[in-house]
Formats: C-alpha cells, sequence, structure tokens
C-alpha cells in the first residue's frame, strides 16, 4: 500500500456530465482524481488515462497506469456508459454488442482490476446504475437490459467480497441533466446528483454497508410521456 494519506478516486467517463460533476465534487473533498476516458480533456487534475472500455486490455492497462504513482485507491466510480435509444427492430446488432461491452462486461475487467487495491484500503466501489434498470421503456432494450444486469453483478459482488472488507453500491439514479444546453427543472443537475453520491463517501459511517441506493428528482413533469422521458415520472 502507498505512504500517501492522500485519499484516491479513480472514476470512469469524467470528460462530462455526472461523471465530471462526480470527480469535482471529490476534488474538492480532498481525493486524488485518477481518470479512465475514452475522450481525454488534458486537464492535469484528472490525471486521466485512455481507455475504450469495450477493450479489456485497455480496462487493464489504464488501471496499472492511474494507480502506479500511488499505489492507492479508496474509492472507484464506474460512471461511464454506453446509450443507445432505438427500437429493437432498427437496434444494430454492433450497437448491441457495444452496450454489452461497455456497460456490463467492462465492469467485470474493471473489478478484477481494482479488487487487490481496494481490499488493502476497505475501500469503496460504486457502480452508476439508472431507474433504466427495473423502469423500462420504449426504444430502450439494449440501455435497461445492461443495466438490469447490472443490478445483479453488484449484488453478487458485495455478497463476496464484503467479508474482504470492500464496499459495493449500485446507485440507480432518475433522470439527471447530463447535457449542458438541458435546463429541464424535472431532472436533477449533474453537480446535485454528485453531491448525493459524495456525500454517501464521506457521511456514512464506515459500519454501515449501502448495497443499493436511489436518487430522483425532486418535482415530476405532467404526463403522459413515452421512452426514456418515463423515467421522468419516477
Amino acid at each position: 500500500m502507498s505512504s500517501t494519506s492522500q485519499p484516491v478516486a479513480l472514476l470512469t467517463g469524467t470528460n462530462r456530465g455526472t461523471g465530471r460533476s462526480l470527480a469535482q465534487e471529490l476534488h474538492q473533498r480532498g481525493y486524488r482524481i485518477v481518470s479512465l476516458n475514452r475522450t481525454v480533456t488534458g486537464e492535469k487534475w484528472l490525471n486521466e488515462q485512455h481507455c475504450d472500455l469495450a477493450d479489456p486490455q485497455q480496462i487493464r492497462d489504464g488501471v496499472a497506469r492511474a494507480l502506479a504513482p500511488t499505489d492507492r485507491l479508496d474509492v472507484c466510480i464506474s460512471n461511464a456508459v454506453d446509450r443507445v435509444l432505438d427500437p429493437i427492430a432498427d437496434l444494430r446488432p454492433a450497437d448491441w454488442d457495444r452496450s454489452l461491452a461497455v456497460n456490463l462486461t467492462a465492469q467485470l475487467h474493471l473489478t478484477q482490476a481494482v479488487l487487490p487495491a481496494l481490499r488493502d484500503t476497505k475501500g469503496l466501489i460504486i457502480f452508476m446504475g439508472s431507474h433504466a434498470g427495473t423502469r423500462y421503456f420504449e426504444g430502450g432494450a439494449a440501455y435497461s437490459a445492461t443495466k438490469a444486469a447490472l443490478g445483479a453483478f453488484v449484488e453478487t459482488l458485495l455478497l463476496e467480497e464484503r467479508n474482504n472488507g470492500v464496499r459495493a453500491c449500485l446507485v440507480s439514479p432518475g433522470a439527471i441533466s447530463n447535457l449542458e444546453a438541458d435546463g429541464d427543472p424535472h431532472k436533477m443537475t449533474t453537480q446535485a446528483a454528485a453531491q448525493a453520491v459524495a456525500s454517501m463517501i464521506d457521511g456514512f459511517p464506515r459500519d454501515v454497508l449501502v448495497g443499493e441506493i436511489e436518487i430522483r428528482p425532486a418535482t415530476l413533469p405532467t404526463p403522459p410521456v413515452t421512452g426514456i422521458d418515463r423515467l421522468l415520472h419516477v
């Protein structure tokens, strides 16, 4: 284990949206941030490693390079996602396969890569899920299927690793304004979602394990809706 006392958080997908807000929130709370990004911003504080999560070797190599400077990891947040919203009749097999690779299979390779370091620090691994994993909508087959399967993966990981000191948590948010131009008042801001997750990381007692938590927008729009906008009414 590293001799440094500064806690380290590794996140995927910190180049924009919720991932960036999560990185900013933890950075402000004193964490050293390391990132795995397919699109690299070049900002030094993010300590980015270029990584396409569809490639298992890039995940393993990226984690190794990210953790090398301190050999320490306290928190891992799997945030990056590939979201395809096409009807089943029109869904391209290549898009389905990439959704499985990034949203599900990558979680196995990332977990295996970070587990030794998290066992050393009795750390926490958070997976950003979605209400789409339990509440389905037209055009959401690929996205919902992978988020639903993620729930089974995280629960199994929690059962297997809690006696090794590693806590695992699935965070299932409702609608978040992930796009810069999206000011919909019926969605959570990325900053609000990040503050909620960071509060769980820093504010919960270490002898309390949160296996799954959901967060929702505080207000509801007027129905009816279809498609992914159904998640606004949860």
